[in-house]
Order: C-alpha cells, then sequence, then structure tokens
C-alpha cells in the first residue's frame, strides 16, 4: 500500500507540474498582464518599468520557473481588482463552497444509494418505476433549470426557504461557517438540493445496475438459501460488492462539486469559489483565474487517491503491493 500511495502522489505531482505550464501559459499569453498592470493610460516608457519590476522582461524558460517557485510556496501574485493576495482571496470563499459541496454529496450519496438498492430489489413494482422516472429528470434537467424551479416553487410560491444569500454564519477561528446557524441551514437546503439532483440520480441508477447483476449471482441465490437475514444478504454480501464502482463516482463527483459548482453558486448568489471565478473571468483577473485552477487540479488529485485508498478497505481481495 505504501508503494502505491508514492506511486500515486508521484503522478499527482507530474500532473500538477502539466496543469502549472497550463495555468503559465494563460497568465503570461492570454492578453499582457503589463497592461492590466500599469494601467490603460500608462506611458510606454511606464510599461516597460513594470515589466522590468515583475520580471517579465526575462526569458520564458524563467519565469516559469519563478512562477513553480512562487507557486509552491502559496504566492501567486495579486488580484488586479481587489490588490489582495490571489489565494487568500480563494480561501476566503472555500469553507462556503466546501460546505454547500459536502452537503449536497451527502444528500446524493444517501438518497442515492438507499433508493437505489429499493428499486433493485423490485425493479417492477409501481413505486420503482416512479423512482426511475424521476432520476432520468435529475440527469435530463439542466442545473440552472433546477434551481430556477426550486426557487419559484419553495421560494416564491410557498415561502418556506431563502431565494439566495448564506445567510447568518458564525466564525470559528479562520473558518466561517453556517452549519452553526438555523437561518444558514435554510439557505444552503436550496443550493446543495440544486448541486445534488444530477449526482443523486446518476449514483442511484449506478447502484440499481450494480445491485441487479450482483443479486442474480449463485453467491447471493447461496445466502438466500442459508436462511440468512435479508438485511445480512443485500448489505453485507450484495451491497458491499456494489460499493467500488459507487465510490468511485461518488469521489469524481465530490471533486467536481468542490471545484465547478459555478452555476449553482450564480443562481443562489452563494459567495463560493465559483461566484468568485465567474467574477474574475468578467473582470479578467489571472492572477486569480490561475490560482483557482491549481487549487482545482489539487483538491480533485487528492480525492482521486484517497479513492483508490478506500478500495482496499471495501474489498479486503484489493491489494497494491
Amino acid at each position: 500500500m505504501a508503494i502505491f500511495i508514492i506511486r500515486r502522489l508521484l503522478q499527482g505531482v507530474i500532473v500538477l507540474l502539466a496543469v502549472s505550464l497550463i495555468c503559465f501559459l494563460i497568465f503570461r499569453y492570454m492578453g499582457d498582464p503589463v497592461l492590466t498592470l500599469a494601467g490603460r493610460y500608462a506611458t510606454q516608457t511606464e510599461i516597460e518599468e513594470v515589466r522590468k519590476v515583475f520580471g517579465l522582461d526575462q526569458p520564458t524558460y524563467v519565469q516559469y520557473v519563478r512562477f513553480l517557485w512562487n507557486a509552491g510556496h502559496g504566492n501567486f501574485g495579486k488580484s488586479y481588482v481587489s490588490r489582495v493576495p490571489a489565494l487568500g482571496l480563494i480561501l476566503e470563499r472555500f469553507p462556503a463552497t466546501l460546505e454547500l459541496a459536502t452537503t449536497a454529496m451527502c444528500m446524493a450519496f444517501s438518497l442515492g444509494l438507499g433508493l437505489g438498492v429499493l428499486v433493485s430489489l423490485k425493479p417492477y413494482a409501481w413505486h420503482s418505476r416512479l423512482v426511475m422516472a424521476a432520476s432520468l429528470g435529475g440527469i435530463s434537467i439542466p442545473t440552472f433549470l433546477t434551481g430556477i424551479l426550486l426557487i419559484m416553487g419553495c421560494s416564491v410560491y410557498l415561502n418556506i426557504l431563502p431565494p439566495f444569500g448564506r445567510g447568518d454564519t458564525m466564525q470559528i477561528g479562520a473558518w466561517r461557517t453556517g452549519f452553526l446557524t438555523m437561518d444558514g441551514i435554510l439557505h444552503l437546503i436550496l443550493p446543495a438540493l440544486t448541486l445534488a439532483m444530477y449526482q443523486l440520480a446518476v449514483l442511484l441508477r449506478l447502484t440499481r445496475a450494480g445491485m441487479r447483476e450482483v443479486l442474480a449471482e449463485e453467491y447471493i441465490k447461496t445466502a438466500w438459501s442459508k436462511g440468512l437475514p435479508p438485511v445480512k444478504v443485500i448489505f453485507k454480501h450484495a451491497l458491499r460488492n456494489v460499493m467500488i464502482p459507487v465510490v468511485t463516482m461518488a469521489g469524481l463527483q465530490f471533486g467536481e462539486l468542490i471545484s465547478f459548482a459555478i452555476v449553482t453558486e450564480t443562481i443562489f448568489q452563494w459567495p463560493g469559489m465559483g461566484n468568485l471565478l465567474l467574477t474574475s473571468i468578467y473582470e479578467t483577473d489571472q492572477p486569480v483565474i490561475v490560482t483557482y485552477i491549481m487549487l482545482a487540479a489539487f483538491i480533485i488529485i487528492t480525492i482521486n487517491i484517497i479513492v483508490d485508498i478506500l478500495y482496499a478497505v471495501l474489498n479486503p481481495k484489493i491489494r497494491y503491493d
């Protein structure tokens, strides 16, 4: 296991280097950063001075090595708009995005797994057909439309949940959370449900397909014939063998939820990283965009490594050494 983890970490470093090269090219060649730093009305002398101060007059490979060195120390430059460190600006929004993604993933995983098992046991019952039809709608309906419909139903017509914002939060050290206030929890429900809809439908259909295949295996029939309790047959013998693809998909989805919840955060005006990224794209704030991409790549790689380790926990037959 140790050798496997080291190998995966090395692969992750290689991927991060590739992402860093892409980020450097974005920063260096998608518009001249000197013009942004110097200002629209800067003279040619001032432009050359800024270019020299920031080392943008040096060879490209020197600039890239300096970019890697600064990135390794958490220095991605300052935001062109707010003039504060880009990493600090994103980390300030990170708690909101993480809480939203975690809540959505918990909803999707628990409901998707539970409903997937339920419909696999009686696939032709009316309630199973209803659940599968709803899951098809969850996959087909775009996220922005789901969010709008939830706002119209729960906020405009029923007036039971707030339509936007994060609500009241509490500061715990460097972390600002909405989990500890009722207003924060109420504001979290609609965006989390919107973000979870597609993931829930995918996990439900994946669990159902895996369970129907496993329930037809001979060892499951043997377990039934021995008179084992249904809970033991379903959850210990059947579901455990379905969990590996489900956990794989859930891990990939969780990384995507953290890194790419842009649409949901925009609809509900959620003060997270995705909302910040969209604003930075509009304002051509390159340091913030580059920092976001690097952080998203790091999060996704880390989650993938954790999922690979969980394989051995779910199935003792899997050994990496």
